[in-house]
């Protein structure tokens, strides 16, 4: 979907069509949610502060999240996806993976579904989206980008080379801020240098991730779409109204968010081995650790104990701290299964 938040509100509100709306706070300590396009021209992104979105939009209207109804228009796209097959993998209230190498409407081409279902969204929920056609989720996910808002790209397996290798490394999915900045340290700036780069260059200097970052490069995405839901991680955050800044009252906030994640564990039925301990800073900088232990962490004291020693190991008092965090992640679940090709294609289209 295309700033789904806050498309939400400009249709409920007709008011809002054509203005700067930002879903979130301009409060001291507010974080925006979502942005319209109207306000991304001014440079307004989501997880910004508010304050900062403010002064770059002063006329800006900052609305507060409806969380239920988005919720609600998130279940009706999802009806529509389901017209058209049952192999959907969500990644988010707005976005899914949809394989539709056997469709229940037999239509033989990809390209006819993705446009027929961005049609019925249009018509039936007022809402615009954009889709990718590929024949892997990566492929699939850089294509539905390419082209927003409103957009149908297609990348068809002879145009793969065509895209990737000029494509800028930040926006490779997978390709965060600050991974994208240590990649231009080594001189990788597009898809056409990471692919220059052999495997034992990419493991070397991003570990796991370079086995991932040298298929994405050649176009190489092994996982299939998955309808059964995994959960990944499970988690709780807490952002406060005065920043801390001494190590009694941090611990002392987690001894607060756990029963939270307790809860969240057990209504999950989430059983793993690894902990996350996440901080932001006063100045909005991210700081994560995790720990993995031999044992299955489903004891109150004993997360709190791993919680404890994470925050020793990584916390910079001065900074001043507004937010902790805590999550479980790496469930146990089967190894992933061979990929198949995912879509028919027309003609070369990109």
């Amino acid at each position: 979907m295309d700033a789904f938040y806050a498309s939400v509100e400009q249709r409920d509100f007709p008011e809002l069509k054509g203005k700067p709306v930002v879903v979130g706070s301009s409060e001291a300590r507010g974080v925006v949610s979502a942005a319209s396009y109207e306000a991304r021209k001014y440079g307004i992104r989501s997880a910004m502060p508010g304050l900062k979105a403010k002064s770059l939009c002063p006329h800006a209207i900052f609305v507060n999240p409806r969380m239920n109804a988005y919720r609600e228009v998130s279940r009706q796209i999802h009806e529509i996806f389901s017209d058209y097959t049952d192999l959907i993998e969500p990644l988010s209230y707005d976005e899914a993976f949809l394989d539709v190498t056997i469709n229940k409407k037999n239509i033989a081409l990809a390209m006819h579904i993705a446009a027929e279902i961005k049609q019925r969204i249009k018509t039936e929920l007022d809402l615009t989206a954009s889709a990718g056609v590929s024949y892997n989720k990566f492929l699939a996910k850089l294509a539905s980008d390419y082209r927003k808002p409103d957009g149908l790209c297609i990348i068809h397996p002879d145009a793969v080379d065509k895209f990737l290798l000029d494509l800028p490394i930040e926006t490779f999915w997978g390709v965060g801020k600050v991974t994208a900045e240590k990649m231009k340290k080594l001189g990788i700036t597009n898809g056409f240098e990471l692919r220059s780069k052999d495997i034992h260059f990419l493991s070397h200097h991003f570990g796991k991730q370079g086995l991932l970052y040298y298929q994405f490069s050649r176009g190489i995405d092994h996982r299939q779409v998955e309808n059964t839901y995994i959960r990944k991680s499970v988690g709780c955050e807490n952002t406060f109204e005065e920043d801390l800044y001494s190590i009694s009252e941090m611990k002392e906030e987690l001894n607060i968010l756990l029963p939270d994640l307790m809860k969240r564990i057990e209504r999950n039925n989430f059983k793993s081995k690894t902990l996350t301990l996440k901080v932001k800073y006063k100045d909005f900088s991210i700081k994560s650790k995790s720990k993995t232990v031999n044992r299955v962490l489903d004891e109150a004291t004993d997360i709190l104990e791993l919680a404890f020693e994470l925050l020793d190991e990584i916390i910079i008092v001065e900074k001043g701290v507004r937010l902790l965090g805590l999550s479980l992640s790496l469930p146990y679940r089967k190894s992933e299964p061979e990929c198949q090709l995912l879509l028919p294609f027309p003609d070369f289209d990109f």
